[in-house]
């Protein structure tokens, strides 16, 4: 996780940022990044960056890279305004003593944003569209040796896999259909049984709902319907509740603010 110290809504590259140039209050941007980072250690150990002046955006770690097994695949960000945070993030990385790969500068490529292990590790879940293409996914399949499953993304306001689309470590997957075209339903209709598959509402789905963290049994997400909180709880998660509306004016919520990683590399 990264400290919101430099946050702000200083450009516009998502829909989300749209009407919302300065709008954040950093203080309360502040309280309620601090609300989720204690409710993420109570389930998780959190390292920390640190925060660098003229990244605003730097606070949503996910968008760093992707990790597995102690390597990392670096983020290639297709706006010029986040492609300042790479340095920081590599040099961050460099100096934990993870295995640092690349993709081609001219093929954008947003992390965790737009790859998602499954549970299992058996597949990387891999979007395309609005930030990544779809020939960074190559690089990932290379990188760990694993099938990579293209899913297109085709609204704009879901720009990023990870705000449409979660695996849940019960082998669930809950997911906003409207986000994808069909081919890439299909694909997760394949995978998933009937009775594996959380469908989210409209109304869930603008409070990105589907941006959660999931650590064993716990979900941590921002506010949701009593609808979705109850039926994860059905599931036997316990659901916790973060207020994250500032960091929506950007375009993100609980998991754009984390980036998962598997373990202290060797």
């Amino acid at each position: 996780m990264c400290p919101p110290k430099f946050y702000d809504v200083n450009y516009v590259i998502n829909p989300w940022m749209s009407g919302h140039i300065h709008d954040s209050s950093r203080q309360v941007a502040a309280e309620q990044w601090q609300r989720l980072y204690s409710a993420v250690t109570e389930i998780a150990e959190v390292v920390l960056v640190e925060p660098q002046p003229g990244s605003p955006d730097m606070v949503f770690t996910a968008n760093a890279g992707l990790e597995r097994n102690g390597v990392v695949v670096l983020s290639r960000f297709f706006h010029a305004e986040r492609q300042g945070e790479e340095q920081h993030f590599r040099h961050w990385f460099d100096e934990a003593g993870y295995t640092v790969l690349n993709v081609p500068r001219d093929i954008p490529f947003e992390g965790e944003g737009d790859a998602l292990f499954a549970v299992d590790g058996s597949r990387l879940w891999a979007g395309y569209g609005p930030r990544t293409l779809q020939s960074s996914h190559h690089y990932l399949s290379e990188a760990w040796k694993i099938e990579v499953v293209p899913l297109h993304l085709i609204d704009p306001r879901f720009y990023h896999l990870d705000t449409c689309f979660a695996p849940l470590e019960d082998g669930s997957v809950m997911y906003y259909p409207p986000a994808f075209d069909n081919p890439s339903i299909e694909r997760i209709e394949a995978y998933y049984a009937k009775d594996k598959r959380i469908i989210i509402a409209e109304a869930d789905a603008l409070c990105f709902a589907c941006n959660v963290i999931n650590a064993n049994r716990t979900v941590i997400l921002n506010k949701v319907s009593d609808t979705l909180s109850e039926q994860f709880e059905s599931r036997g998660f316990r659901v916790v509740q973060v207020e994250l509306s500032e960091f929506l004016k950007a375009g993100g919520a609980a998991k754009c603010l984390v980036m998962k990683l598997s373990g202290t590399p060797c």
